[in-house]
C-alpha cells in the first residue's frame, strides 16, 4: 500500500532554513502533482507548495520567495526547501499525493486538501524568535 514518510522538521531560529523530505513507497512521484501542506493547531490544513506535471510549481503567498519544492525521481522523494523561516511558519507539515495526476487538473493554484488521497504522518517545524 502507498506510504509517504516525511522527515527533516525540527526547531530553528528565525531566519533559519530546513529541508523537508517525503519518501514515497508504492507510489511513483514521477509526473505526479504532489504537494506540501501544513496545519496550525485548531485549523484546517493549508497548501504550501505543489509540484506540477509539466508546469511551474505553485506556492502559497505566505511562503513564495522563501520556499522551493522539488522532486528526485531516482529517490522517489519530494522535497521542500524552506529559507528565512519565521515564527508564523511553525506548524506540522505534511506531504500529500493524489490518486492520479488528473485529480489536480483544473486548479490554477494549490488544490484543496480533499483532492489528495495519500498523506504522510507529518513532520513538525518550530521556529523561535
Amino acid at each position: 500500500h502507498v506510504q509517504l514518510a516525511e522527515s527533516g522538521g525540527g526547531s530553528v531560529q528565525t531566519g533559519g532554513s530546513l529541508r523537508l523530505s517525503c519518501v514515497a513507497s508504492e507510489y511513483s512521484i514521477d509526473g505526479a502533482c504532489m504537494a506540501w501542506f501544513r496545519q496550525f493547531p485548531g485549523r484546517e490544513r493549508e497548501g504550501v507548495a505543489q509540484i506540477r506535471r509539466g508546469g511551474l510549481p505553485a506556492y502559497a503567498d505566505s511562503v513564495k520567495g522563501r520556499s522551493t519544492i522539488s522532486a528526485d525521481s531516482s529517490k522517489n522523494t519530494l522535497y521542500l526547501q524552506m529559507n528565512n523561516l519565521k515564527p508564523e511558519d511553525t506548524a506540522m507539515y505534511y506531504c500529500a499525493a493524489p490518486t492520479t495526476y488528473r485529480s489536480c487538473s483544473g486548479y490554477s493554484s494549490i488544490p484543496p486538501s480533499r483532492i489528495f488521497r495519500y498523506w504522510g504522518q507529518g513532520t513538525q517545524v518550530t521556529v523561535s524568535s
